[in-house]
């Protein structure tokens, strides 16, 4: 058996973890940061194109890219916000006007646009994407998908107000 020794040490120790915890001695729940902006991700801006028009599709489809735009802090989700994407695809490279497009982001702050397969272009398949309107900071993304045969990629934006 062991004896305890009370010093004012652990007395102290004692007295702030049932400060910390509360009578109960559960946890108290840690507050929410929040959500923290989208940072630009390097080489998300190769070949972008301001003003690409808004549409249904590009090119004949096949590979879904979609994806999220919430508020930074309150995580709120943005209607109307304009997303412009483009690719190395099967009909056309990133920097060709027919492989850019946009989209506007519905009710619930989501998008999705069809367009053709991305395939590998500097031995990596991969999307751009860019937030680039007034409201919040312009934001670019690259990411890079899994495998060259995925049909969709799926990402999210939280804008900070500009």
């Amino acid at each position: 058996m062991t004896d305890v020794i009370a010093t004012r040490r652990t007395l102290l120790a004692s007295a702030g973890a049932l400060m910390m915890t509360g009578a109960s001695g559960l946890v108290m729940p840690a507050r929410a940061a929040g959500f923290a902006p989208t940072p630009s991700m390097r080489g998300g801006s190769n070949n972008y194109r301001p003003g690409a028009p808004v549409v249904d599709r590009i090119g004949g489809g096949g590979f879904w890219m979609t994806g999220s735009v919430r508020r930074a802090g309150d995580g709120a989700p943005l209607a109307g916000q304009r997303i412009q994407i483009w690719a190395h695809t099967t009909e056309g490279h990133e920097r060709d006007p027919q492989s850019h497009g946009a989209t506007l982001t519905d009710e619930n702050g989501m998008f999705r646009l069809e367009m053709p397969q991305i395939v590998p272009a500097f031995g990596q398949p991969h999307g751009h994407l860019a937030y680039d309107d007034d409201a919040y900071k312009t934001v670019f993304l690259r990411p890079v998908m899994a495998s060259a045969s995925d049909t969709s990629l799926n990402v999210e934006f939280i804008l900070q107000p500009a």
